[in-house]
């Protein structure tokens, strides 16, 4: 699953790829996208425009089940790129304070 280098082998992505994919087809995900919102900012979003994250990213060891599938928008799953949550969570306390110092 990870190679030497600490990172997620060819055939761990591609396996867990092909895996998102059918969870994208289910039903389970078809409900999940259905309310409309982003697992990390909550803003409402048209069921379409949501994507599928890994909560914990392919590329860190993570795999594709249903406990770590959300839906989220286009801006914070492209912002969260492959960090782990609390990584994430560090840069939306940073954003935050950045935020409220202005």
């Amino acid at each position: 699953m990870i190679d030497d280098w600490g990172g997620a082998s060819e055939e761990h992505l591609k396996k867990e790829r092909q895996k998102a994919r059918e969870l994208r087809r289910s039903q389970w995900w078809r409900n999940r996208i259905a309310a409309g919102e982003c697992y990390y900012c909550h803003a409402k979003v048209p069921a379409a425009e949501l994507t599928l994250d890994h909560v914990v990213p392919l590329v860190r060891g993570g795999r594709t089940t249903k406990g770590n599938c959300v839906p989220a928008c286009k801006t914070c799953n492209s912002h969260k790129k492959d960090l782990l949550p609390v990584e994430w969570k560090d840069y939306l306390r940073r954003l935050q304070e950045s935020d409220d110092a202005e």
